[in-house]
């Protein structure tokens, strides 16, 4: 197994992290259920494999996976790195010492090395992290020793995420956010955050496994001595040297294995490669009937719909044929803080939209069959 140094923490991290949130199921009395002797097989494995990194939450599956990866770690527990997360809604200083001293239960140890504030937005960094009571707290627990180093995970615009490590003060030691073949907007802040000594894990290397499936439009983009689609999305995340961690979600011990083979043996893709695939990237996008260059000028919207976020998401099953993907996406519009806005159907035909996009897109007739397309099934 390969690895690096992650960012100023004083650690050396695998290239590959376990993220512990698609545990193995199996089916009981017609129900899918945690399989907790297969799970714990899986993670002594990558363990005996070099992967050193486990991340985890207080809700993955159902909110056993901490229950679970603690009790795979017990005797190895100093072999590895464990991180967990604590999604705190209130700037209760006592929401957060609950959430945490449940995590820390659930996950039988005596600390915590990367705890993280969940999947925050700037507003939310704001508005409930800053005042009163949760950073506080997590600064007292960085002195006893209780956690190790103070993370975030982020979900929200481009750039957001630079303000919020700005406005730590240096508080914050790594970042967990999401950067895939296919979505690179936070690529400028992933090079904010390592230019500030930050570690960076990568979520979603693979899409969440999608871009795992040969789709034609996906193999399309594999440079020659690549040799599976799974490959290349961690091989172009890896390859970014602003990158510390690809975080893979692994439910199998074959998957587990593929994907310790691609770090174990890492070989970067090269310039010319990298060149390909960005040209492959942008020419399928020019060549679809919707061509969104996520310019943002059509924005804000009146009816509060993200345009160019609905647009990506359709792109994902225009070019890229991975429509079971962009519809559990757009399902999430709405239902989740960092997807705070309205979906294709809140359209009232208005035309405001149109009249500033610079690529001329008949946005109206294209947000109608968007939803139509990804509402559907």
């Amino acid at each position: 197994m390969q690895y690096t140094e992650f960012g100023k923490t004083g650690v050396k991290v695998s290239r590959l992290g376990f993220g512990c949130m698609r545990l193995p199921q199996y089916e009981k009395n017609g129900v899918l259920a945690w399989d907790e002797e297969e799970s714990i097989k899986m993670l002594h494995h990558a363990i005996d494999l070099g992967i050193n990194y486990f991340d985890t939450a207080p809700h993955y599956c159902d909110s056993q996976s901490e229950i679970i990866t603690g009790k795979a770690l017990k005797g190895r527990r100093e072999q590895v790195y464990l991180s967990t997360k604590n999604d705190v809604k209130t700037t209760s200083g006592d929401d957060f010492m609950r959430i945490f001293e449940k995590s820390i239960k659930k996950l039988d140890t005596d600390y915590i090395d990367f705890y993280h504030f969940w999947g925050i937005s700037l507003d939310v960094f704001h508005q409930t992290i800053l005042p009163n009571g949760p950073m506080d707290r997590a600064v007292k627990l960085l002195e006893q020793g209780l956690i190790r180093h103070i993370s975030f995970s982020f979900h929200d615009s481009p750039g957001n995420m630079s303000k919020i490590i700005k406005e730590g003060e240096g508080r914050f030691e790594t970042v967990l956010c999401q950067y895939n073949i296919l979505d690179r907007t936070l690529e400028p802040d992933i090079s904010f955050a390592k230019s500030q000594g930050l570690g960076v894990v990568i979520m979603g290397p693979v899409g969440g496994g999608r871009l795992a499936a040969p789709t034609p439009a996906i193999q399309a983009l594999l440079p020659g001595k690549v040799h599976s689609s799974a490959e290349l999305a961690l091989r172009y995340v890896l390859t970014n040297p602003n990158v510390d961690v690809a975080l893979s979600g692994m439910s199998s011990i074959k998957m587990l294995d593929e994907n310790a083979a691609v770090a174990n043996n890492l070989a970067k893709l090269t310039s010319g490669e990298l060149v390909q695939i960005n040209e492959m990237v942008r020419e399928n996008a020019r060549l679809a009937d919707l061509y969104c260059t996520g310019c943002n000028y059509c924005l804000p919207c009146p009816q509060g719909i993200n345009i160019p976020e609905v647009f990506r998401l359709m792109n994902y099953h225009r070019i890229y044929q991975i429509t079971g993907y962009a519809r559990e996406q757009y399902d999430l519009i709405g239902k989740v803080e960092w997807m705070d806005y309205k979906n294709a159907s809140a359209c009232i035909d208005c035309g405001a939209c149109e009249q500033k996009c610079p690529q001329k897109i008949k946005i109206r007739e294209q947000l109608k069959q968007t939803h139509d397309t990804l509402a559907a099934g």
